[in-house]
């Protein structure tokens, strides 16, 4: 970290495979560190005013990364935030630059198994409304994981409460000297 980053209040960024937990997570870690918390997902969604399947449906894939990139550079340019990331985010370079000038980057790591438990029913997900859910989400996985963890600072396998895991999440961070104090 160079000195002039160390003196600003940076954001603590989780990435990780959908349905990780990085909503959930990131909550509690906001309460933990009082700092406060955005969902990317949300924050697209309430700037474009509609939500992700809509932006998906009417706009395509292309239009909703570029959002995507333009949210990663605002809440980047601002501070104190825990933000959980979309799926997607952190497999394209320009958001992981983005994130990392104005914070940490955590990948939240969950084994696939429980990864396809989790998503074996959701309906929320456009990338997941398909027949070949279970096949998807292996491939997918395959695929993110790499990028995932050549974009992360920290990497916490998410064993345990969603409590256990943040405090693990703050103990690496403290431990990496990657804190805001």
């Amino acid at each position: 970290m160079t000195g002039a980053m160390a003196q600003t209040k940076l954001n603590i960024v989780l990435c990780g495979f959908m349905g990780c937990g990085k909503s959930t997570v990131g909550k509690k870690l906001s309460q933990m560190t009082q700092m406060e918390f955005v969902d990317m997902d949300g924050y697209i969604e309430k700037r474009a005013g509609m939500k992700i399947p809509d932006i998906f449906e009417k706009h395509g894939e292309g239009f909703f990364r570029d959002l995507e990139h333009e949210a990663a550079v605002e809440l980047s340019q601002r501070g104190g935030y825990v933000v959980a990331t979309g799926g997607g985010a952190l497999t394209f370079q320009r958001n992981v630059d983005a994130f990392k000038e104005g914070g940490v980057i955590v990948l939240l790591d969950t084994p696939l198994r429980v990864l396809q438990l989790r998503l074996k029913n959701d309906r929320n997900r456009p990338l997941l409304q398909r027949p070949d859910r279970f096949r998807f989400i292996r491939e997918l996985h395959q695929k993110r994981m790499p990028l995932y963890r050549r974009a992360a600072d920290v990497v916490i396998p998410t064993k345990g409460s969603p409590n256990a895991v943040c405090r693990q999440v703050l103990q690496a961070l403290e431990e990496k000297n990657l804190t805001n104090s």
